[in-house]
């Protein structure tokens, strides 16, 4: 059940869209247990950011996860979250965060897990 959010200042088209869900459902299989099957993916395009006092592309992504994976897990799923950002949109990977935040309280279809 895992929810991933981008906040970016570039533009994304649909199509830029589509290719970064469909590879972000690839990628999250790196988390054991987790699978597109399961993933929900919100991109917030031209949303006001500034990092570092300046609004050249970037991007702020957090990660919500029931459960608790590993930190080397999370790790290389950040390295492929940074890869697909930066494989497809203007934004180098300096210029993007990645946020986890694991729950054992997760909710779905009018009850909890």
């Amino acid at each position: 059940m895992p929810f991933i959010n981008i906040k970016t200042n570039a533009e994304v088209s649909d199509v830029c869209g589509e290719t970064i869900k469909a590879s972000l459902g690839k990628a999250i299989t790196t988390l054991p247990g987790k699978s597109e099957s399961w993933l929900m993916v919100g991109i917030e395009p031209e949303y006001k950011l500034w990092f570092k006092g300046d609004s050249s592309p970037a991007a702020m992504v957090t990660v919500n996860i029931y459960g608790t994976p590993s930190s080397s897990a999370m790790n290389d799923l950040t390295g492929k979250i940074t890869s697909i950002l930066s494989d497809n949109l203007p934004i180098s990977p300096d210029r993007i965060y990645v946020s986890y935040m694991c729950t054992d309280n997760w909710g779905w279809n009018g009850n909890n897990f």
